[in-house]
Order: C-alpha cells, then sequence, then structure tokens
C-alpha cells in the first residue's frame, strides 16, 4: 500500500467552509459538528441521469470498503436542486444506496453561499419542449474533508474506487 495520497491534494491547513443545512429528516447539519470524523462531501442531486448515481454507488462501495470505520466517516451529499429536492426525496434516495448516507438541502440563498465557498458550478438546463422538466449541470468532484475540520483531498468524477478507499483510509489512520 501506498503511503502517499492519489486524489488531488489541496494545499495544507485550508479550513473547510462550515456550514447549516437541513438533513433528509428535518433536522440541522452543521459541517463543524462532524470534527473529528473525515467527510466526503459531494454535490449532486436525485433527478440526475448519470453522475450522481454512479458517484453514490462509488460511496457504497468505499463504505463497504472502510465498513470498519463507519463511525469515523461521513458521506454527505449537497443538493444543487433544491426546488425537487426536498428532505423527503433526498432520504427516500439515498436510502436506495445506504441508510447512512446525509442529504442536505436548504434555502437558495443559504446553498449559494455553500456552491460559491466549494467553487461549485451549476446550472439549470431546461428540456425544450417539455414544460417543467429540466436537468442540472453541475460540478462533480468528491471533497474530504479531514477530522481536524481542514480540506485536504479531490477526487474528479471517474476516480477509481481503490484510489479513494486507499486516500480515505489514510485521512483514517490519522485519527488512530
Amino acid at each position: 500500500m501506498f503511503n502517499s495520497f492519489e486524489g488531488t491534494v489541496m494545499p495544507p491547513n485550508t479550513p473547510a467552509t462550515d456550514f447549516t443545512l437541513t438533513d433528509q429528516n428535518g433536522h440541522p447539519f452543521t459541517l463543524s459538528s462532524q470534527k473529528g470524523k473525515v467527510v466526503i462531501l459531494f454535490f449532486g442531486y436525485t433527478f440526475c441521469p448519470d453522475v450522481c448515481p454512479t458517484t453514490l454507488a462509488e460511496w457504497r462501495q468505499v463504505e463497504t470498503a472502510l465498513s470498519d470505520k463507519k463511525d469515523v466517516l461521513k458521506f454527505v451529499y449537497i443538493t444543487v436542486d433544491p426546488e425537487r429536492d426536498t428532505p423527503e426525496r433526498l432520504k427516500n434516495h439515498l436510502q436506495i444506496f445506504s441508510p447512512d448516507f446525509i442529504g442536505l438541502t436548504g434555502k437558495i440563498q443559504t446553498l449559494e453561499k455553500v456552491y460559491n465557498a466549494y467553487h461549485i458550478f451549476r446550472d439549470k438546463d431546461e428540456v425544450k419542449g417539455k414544460p417543467g422538466m429540466y436537468f442540472m449541470s453541475h460540478t462533480s468532484r468528491m471533497f474530504v474533508i479531514d477530522s481536524r475540520g481542514n480540506l485536504r483531498l479531490s477526487f474528479s468524477y471517474g476516480t477509481p474506487v481503490k484510489v479513494i478507499v486507499h486516500d480515505i483510509r489514510l485521512l483514517l489512520e490519522e485519527i488512530s
């Protein structure tokens, strides 16, 4: 096993921007309350036809591979489509992949601050000839926050699960 990270390493001591959003159970979720845990963060939406369900399926594989560290590893999914992604919708969708995944939504003004802090692009793409139907173009990068609350790594879409598991395991070893 390698002793260095394979994902994109962020500049040292970069604090992850804190936020408070609403989780899939209707409760407030604050990122800073996760200190002491490794957090994998992704911005997506439940109506996504490709990138988001693929990412969630990969998360499930990562969760399974690191099941012995389940208590100190959190998967946090923030919607880029708050119009449709209600807490109930997030809960139903995420349970398909894992009951332990955390889905977050909130008021658009609050979400915009989070998107800006993490440099998340999102754009609504209306489907011609189908009023009210749309897809969301969005950043498809995973972010990893270490147990001290620092933004440590990111992974581009398509990063092999074994690479993600390797890097997360290294971060989890820092907690022990």
